[in-house]
């Protein structure tokens, strides 16, 4: 990989800023692309010091130019929780479709193979458990989730399109639930709102009964696999996550027990269309890429918990 360059959008973000530390470490050039709409300069303040970085504050579903050649495009530019989405439902849709049209314009134009964020919110609320791949959902696409799990199955299929009638090179990964450093506290999700509220000492918020399940992935282990993806044969959609499935009320009592908190669990309506059940089938990772996750919950918490610590002071 020395010497290859790559543009990441959404390099700002959690799981771009991540991606920005692996592509630097495997010798390339990195070029971070993030209009700070939810990602941070702090996540990559660390890299700009180095020759081998460059950063552009661009929104990706305006027109996209890059000079000179690009290997890599790595699509990882949007809104990604619900608190983000439902507050810029336009912005979601237009850099899933938009964007992602100007990219796939960029790669076809630069032969450069590109990697699209997908997510397993492509499933909806799944009527199969757990989540294959050839599973092809239970969407609401007119709720106010769908702005979200639509933009992404657009980009699923935009993508494909240029992959079978313009023979781009395309890479689509499948995210499920992911968590570690640089996460924002305030971003909605349960991870860090749990962590957040025992933290602070607040009462931890869940939503239905606390029977509905998630299954969360470290964001090492992600990167991983979204590196062995990029560099695969394969162009059909694959799923990366942890199959280590917990309710969330199990999730709760877990944080409660690390951070030490007397906290109690209290409980408020299920937003309409939130998942009930969310694991991934990673069959097709573990035999296509050679992957499966090695860091356990408990391992990829501590990390996670010392960095929130910070940020709660």
């Amino acid at each position: 990989m020395a010497k290859k360059r790559v543009l990441i959008t959404g390099g700002a973000g959690f799981l771009g800023s991540h991606l920005c530390d692996r592509f630097l470490k495997e010798g390339c050039h990195v070029i971070a692309m993030d209009n700070l709409i939810t990602g941070s300069l702090e996540n990559i303040q660390h890299l700009f010091h180095r020759e081998d970085f460059e950063y552009y504050n661009h929104d990706v579903s305006k027109f996209v130019h890059v000079p000179g050649d690009l290997d890599y495009i790595m699509h990882f530019a949007s809104p990604a929780s619900p608190i983000d989405y439902l507050k810029m439902p336009i912005q979601t849709l237009k850099v899933g479709s938009l964007g992602t049209h100007n990219l796939l314009g960029l790669a076809k134009a630069k032969g450069a193979r590109m990697l699209i964020a997908s997510t397993s919110e492509v499933y909806g609320d799944p009527l199969v458990h757990p989540q294959t791949e050839d599973y092809w959902g239970n969407v609401n696409p007119v709720g106010p989730r769908g702005v979200y799990d639509e933009a992404k199955r657009f980009q699923e299929a935009m993508t494909m399109a240029y992959h079978t009638f313009h023979g781009v090179e395309t890479r689509i990964v499948r995210i499920f639930n992911t968590y570690g450093p640089r996460m924002r506290l305030d971003d909605g999700r349960v991870l860090p709102a749990f962590i957040g509220q025992a933290l602070r000492g607040e009462d931890l918020t869940a939503f239905g009964d606390g029977s509905q399940t998630r299954s969360f992935c470290y964001v090492d282990d992600l990167v991983e696999g979204i590196y062995r993806l990029l560099l695969s044969d394969c162009a059909d959609p694959v799923n990366i996550g942890n199959p280590d499935e917990i309710t969330i009320n199990q999730f709760a009592e877990e944080i409660l027990k690390l951070t030490g908190s007397k906290s109690k669990i209290i409980y408020k309506p299920l937003p309409t269309d939130d998942p009930k059940q969310r694991q991934p089938n990673i069959t097709k990772a573990k035999e296509v890429l050679g992957w499966s996750p090695k860091f356990s919950r408990s391992e990829g918490l501590k990390p996670t918990l010392e960095y929130f610590k910070d940020k709660v002071k």
